[in-house]
């Protein structure tokens, strides 16, 4: 049964809402098909960017530190 008026090429409330809900779904579907996918990537690249952070932290300490040497006379 079409509910569209085939002279005007109105449409309805209904056909309007039944379309945008699947659309919806199928979203809805494919996201929850991916999430594990994207969490974990996103903690992939959470604990690299924390590891590239240290590590530039640590060899920028190296050059800035100042070395004292300590004698004994």
């Amino acid at each position: 049964m079409n509910t569209r008026d085939q002279t005007t090429g109105d449409v309805s409330k209904d056909e309007l809402r039944n379309t945008l809900q699947s659309f919806q779904d199928g979203l809805r579907g494919q996201v929850d098909d991916r999430r594990s996918l994207i969490v974990t990537t996103g903690i992939v690249l959470g604990v690299a960017l924390v590891v590239v952070a240290y590590l530039l932290g640590r060899r920028g300490g190296r050059r800035r530190s100042t070395l004292v040497e300590l004698r004994r006379i």
